[in-house]
């Protein structure tokens, strides 16, 4: 195997284990918890760093085996196969596909984007799985999507460039 391959592994499961640290400390808070699920997302910074560091390939697959560590890190609310399609399998994954969107100076589009579509996933699974209003789950949604997109606006500028300084792009 080539280095630079096990140099991406290694990467690939640091950003694994980080989401998972991240996403236990989040369920262990109850302050940042949702009473009906979802919380604020502190844990995506680490699949919004693997998109801009490795790439959306790389990044798509460390989304994607995030969706699994959830299984570990606490409960997942979902009542069906849609509802898990919905709030896990597309809200979450779609963040390995941050990097895919322009940046523009320090404003990163890749993070309102797939903050954007994790909200919009979730929202319609309010309506169509928990059967709510289009009103009360774009609000339920709303208030813990808008801060973690915040934070994420907030953060992942500043770690990418500190991390663009000790590391060399693959």
């Amino acid at each position: 195997m080539k280095k630079s391959s096990v140099l991406d592994l290694v990467f690939m499961a640091f950003y694994v284990a980080l989401f998972m640290v991240l996403d236990y400390m989040t369920n262990m808070l109850s302050i940042l918890q949702m009473p009906q699920g979802g919380s604020l997302g502190i844990s995506t910074i680490a699949l919004l760093m693997a998109s801009y560091h490795l790439g959306w390939q790389k990044g798509l697959m460390v989304s994607c085996v995030s969706i699994l560590a959830q299984f570990v890190t606490g409960p997942m609310y979902t009542p069906d196969l849609l509802g898990f399609l919905l709030d896990y399998g597309l809200a979450f994954s779609v963040y390995g596909l941050a990097c895919l969107f322009p940046n523009v100076s320090w404003f990163y589009s890749g993070v309102l984007v797939t903050n954007l579509v994790r909200f919009l996933s979730s929202t319609i699974s309010g309506v169509i799985v928990y059967q709510t209003t289009w009103l009360a789950s774009v609000g339920y949604n709303a208030s813990y999507m808008i801060p973690t997109c915040i934070l994420g606006l907030i953060l992942i500028p500043v770690l990418d460039n500190a991390l663009k300084r000790y590391t060399k792009r693959v």
